[in-house]
């Protein structure tokens, strides 16, 4: 086994052993009310973090490019309460225009 695959192991069982702390820790108890506003903003924190790397971050800097033009259109769709499908559609039609165009 290589060092790479020993650490995506050791990793995998790392996160199985957080995921089954949880459970064990609070027994079928609820959660406090402190620890469920955390946990209710975590996933929210975590999609535009990764929304945010993803469009704005270039190999070692920040890029101002297409992928802000298609964010900046599903943006609008999304405030518009547009269905998913009419979120993604212009925002990648813009996107690849935007590219076209540069």
């Amino acid at each position: 086994m290589s060092e790479v695959w020993a650490t995506v192991a050791l990793v995998g069982a790392g996160t199985v052993a957080i995921k089954a702390l949880g459970p064990v820790v609070m027994g079928g108890r609820p959660l406090p009310a402190p620890l469920r506003g955390v946990v209710e903003l975590l996933a929210p924190a975590v999609l535009a973090a990764l929304v945010a790397v993803q469009t704005f971050g270039d190999v070692r800097a920040l890029a101002l490019d297409a992928r802000a033009v298609g964010l900046a259109v599903a943006g609008m769709a999304i405030w518009r309460r547009a269905p998913v499908l009419l979120v993604v559609a212009p925002a990648a039609a813009a996107t690849a225009l935007t590219r076209l165009l540069i």
